[in-house]
């Protein structure tokens, strides 16, 4: 027997419940097409207001502890699994925003009717709020396919050109991702004899010279199995073949609700080898010196290739993928305070990240698919429309870590500052070159937006209700952060 505390498990619960209920009103009530999206965010909605409960206690909140000498729970939320649910919550929710309300952009976008889209959307939200909170190796790789599996549906009934190679791509890298993510699993339960990850039992196999081995082995073929999922060099190649070919509100799904998947499930299977770390081990070094080298590559290679992106969505892919870097940079260190940095950074990105992708899809609505997408679009929209033109200024920003936009030059001091502590100057270094490369990328966007367009007139573009709200509350959201970048950093400690 375990015992359950329905309201700390409500925030995997919610969205959940809102697959059955959306699926439910489709078979009950097939034409009422506007029935689903509200449904689903009532549901996110749920499951957002549920945090503050498991975050007014002192201790983690957990849930599904097992009784007696041998006492252990499978559901555990500190404050930094806490922060990336919100993450996931709150990024979830602005998507089905800019997916709605009714049902006209989802038929122009996307193939199977509404109640399917979105029904995939909370499935993949189930699976990533339920990532950062596990316990034990069996569940943690079921949450990691599940916030997973869905997200490559949701590529594949994009209408946009292109969408079938996309998703066939992502699939393909999903299935050899699942498969080092289980010999990883597998190896790791040989090392410690332990299906959960346990402090006490990774200890032990340290000690053993035989078992360090299996256990090194077992940590390499996880953190590769992440890297996939994370978009970290060299385990890249699937995000900009998707990014390009999906809906934008898809694209900003898979660019910041699965990375919050990803870094969680990387800190819930680090998180042992950084108590190893602090209490003076050297067994993790070579770990550290791996997740250190993959930062680097993703910065550089994700950076370079954006300079020279035109494509609007390939330039946010290959963003994505040198901030994936400054998001292990960080991790790299393996500490807890690390950890807090690794999940504040990611905060900030998505914020910025998700103000950007929303001013594409209400720029690019009806071009959808590759090579239908130019930076070229963007010239005139400072004087045509001046409101979309501060929203994607401020989210820019925020990604290039430039003033006015504080929280991103905030996310960047607080990513350095364990690396810095650590001594890793060599990743430093690698790290101030790669801001001197984003702040031209993101520059080179800004330059577009507010260079005049020429003898056209500019287009004063009609919102959908959903996307004006998303919005506003993501140039709201970046105000306030801006001046409080505090709020961000207060999340994850």
């Amino acid at each position: 027997m375990v015992s359950l505390d329905w309201l700390v498990l409500a925030p995997v619960l919610a969205p959940a419940f809102g697959v059955l209920l959306v699926l439910l009103a489709d078979a009950l009530a097939p034409r009422a097409r506007g029935l689903h999206l509200p449904i689903a965010l009532v549901a996110v909605g749920a499951g957002l207001g549920a945090l503050p409960y498991a975050a007014t206690s002192a201790v983690p909140a957990r849930s599904l502890c097992r009784p007696g000498p041998e006492a252990r729970c499978f559901y555990e939320t500190a404050p930094r699994g806490l922060a990336l649910q919100f993450l996931v919550l709150a990024g979830a929710l602005l998507v089905l925003l800019m997916l709605g309300p009714g049902t006209t952009h989802l038929d122009r976008t996307q193939r199977g009717g509404p109640a399917v889209t979105v029904a995939l959307v909370l499935a993949a939200t189930t699976g990533a709020a339920m990532v950062p909170a596990t316990r034990d190796l069996p569940t943690w790789l079921i949450a990691i396919e599940l916030a997973t599996l869905p997200a490559i549906a949701l590529v594949a009934l994009s209408r946009g050109r292109g969408a079938e190679s996309g998703a066939l791509s992502l699939l393909m890298v999903s299935l050899f991702s699942f498969a080092l993510l289980a010999v990883g699993v597998g190896l790791w339960t040989l090392a410690t004899g332990d299906a959960t990850f346990g402090v006490d039992s990774l200890r032990v196999a340290f000690a053993d010279p035989d078992r360090h081995r299996v256990l090194l082995l077992a940590i390499l073929f996880l953190i590769a199995g992440l890297g996939f999922k994370l978009s970290a060099v060299p385990f890249h190649l699937w995000t900009p073949q998707a990014f390009v070919v999906a809906d934008e509100p898809i694209s900003a799904f898979l660019a910041t609700v699965s990375k919050a998947a990803a870094l969680g499930a990387a800190i819930v299977m680090l998180s042992p080898l950084a108590a190893l770390n602090a209490s003076g081990d050297s067994g993790a070094t070579s770990v550290r010196l791996v997740i250190g080298v993959l930062a680097i590559a993703s910065m550089t290679l994700g950076n370079l290739i954006a300079l020279r992106a035109q494509d609007p969505l390939r330039l946010l892919a290959w963003s994505t993928i040198a901030q994936a870097g400054w998001v292990l940079a960080p991790l790299a260190m393996l500490t807890p305070t690390a950890a807090s940095a690794s999940v504040a950074y990611l905060l900030a990105y998505a914020a910025g990240t998700l103000a950007v992708f929303a001013v594409a899809a209400a720029v690019h609505s009806g071009t959808e698919g590759y090579g239908e997408r130019s930076l070229t679009a963007y010239a005139g929209l400072g004087r045509g429309n001046p409101v979309l033109a501060a929203i994607l200024a401020l989210g820019l920003l925020t990604l290039g870590g430039l003033p006015p936009a504080v929280l991103g030059v905030v996310a960047k001091v607080v990513a350095l500052q364990p690396v810095v502590g650590a001594g890793q100057w060599w990743l430093v270094a690698a790290a101030i070159l790669n801001i001197v490369l984003g702040i031209a990328v993101y520059l080179r966007w800004l330059l577009i937006v507010v260079r005049p367009a020429g003898d056209a007139v500019p287009q004063r573009l009609r919102l959908d209700p959903g996307l004006a709200v998303a919005l506003a509350l993501l140039g709201a959201g970046l105000i306030v952060l801006s001046f409080a970048p505090g709020l961000v950093i207060g999340l994850t400690r």
